[in-house]
């Protein structure tokens, strides 16, 4: 089940040609949509899109525009240059390898060096999954795959519709789900990395979501020397995720 795949990052231009494309099953990245735009074949894209939870993005005809000089009829589509794995079976496939899962979510990173850093850092730390949501967040696109040096192709990434049902599964098989908060009383270095975890990172301007938070299990913090304000959400992540591979490593505290 591991993602091998090198695909395209080229651009499905005009209405028919993502109709066919979402009909064909192909799970684009995201579809740009022209505000308010209607007429032929839009529903059928917005209901095709649904189906296959491929987020849209509704932009001004600007930024199509900017994006091509084709003719774009109010439409274009983003090919998926990484292949999405759904939460549960890809649970599956870890635990049926014998290997304890450690996983990451990411709420509202908008940075796609950031989600490539980290991608990276959770491959090399033994991390098996990488969980996103389908909006409010930065496309996986050639930048991010270049950031993560190809590791966004060897983790299984899950793109979810609901941050807080990911939990709601990650719970019902038994993994516990840590929050990196700035204000907490639990240290990192005092958490127990080698039963099953999932760590969820947010955004460094606003953070995890409080409903996220209130559903997690564990809130921790990283201390800090000196007076400033955080670490990057990168090198905070890979912090948390180098003491859980120190853990499992078998290395002592």
């Amino acid at each position: 089940m591991r993602n091998e795949m090198n695909r395209s990052s080229s651009n499905i231009i005009g209405r028919q040609p993502v109709i066919e494309a979402l009909r064909d099953g192909v799970k684009l990245e995201r579809i740009f949509l022209q505000k308010n735009i209607g007429g032929d074949g839009v529903e059928e894209i917005k209901n095709l899109a649904q189906k296959l939870q491929i987020p849209i993005n509704a932009v001004p005809i600007e930024k199509l525009h900017a994006m091509t000089r084709a003719n774009h009829q109010g439409v274009i589509g983003i090919n998926s240059i990484i292949e999405y794995f759904d939460l549960q079976e890809s649970i599956n496939n870890v635990v049926e390898r014998g290997e304890t899962p450690l996983f990451v979510m990411l709420d509202g990173i908008t940075d796609v060096r950031n989600i490539g850093a980290i991608a990276r850092t959770a491959l090399c730390c033994g991390a098996q999954i990488l969980i996103i949501p389908d909006k409010g967040i930065a496309a996986i696109n050639d930048e991010a795959m270049k950031s993560s040096a190809g590791a966004l192709q060897k983790l299984l990434v899950c793109r979810v519709n609901s941050l807080l049902k990911a939990v709601d599964t990650l719970h019902l098989n038994d993994i516990k789900v840590y929050t990196a908060e700035m204000k907490s009383n639990i240290n990192v270095f005092d958490v127990d990395f080698t039963q099953p975890a999932c760590i969820v990172m947010g955004s460094e301007d606003k953070g995890i979501q409080p409903f996220i938070t209130k559903a997690a299990d564990v809130h921790l913090t990283i201390p800090m020397q000196g007076n400033f304000d955080s670490f990057n959400v990168g090198i905070a992540t890979g912090i948390i995720l180098f003491e859980a591979s120190k853990q499992r490593m078998g290395f002592k505290q």
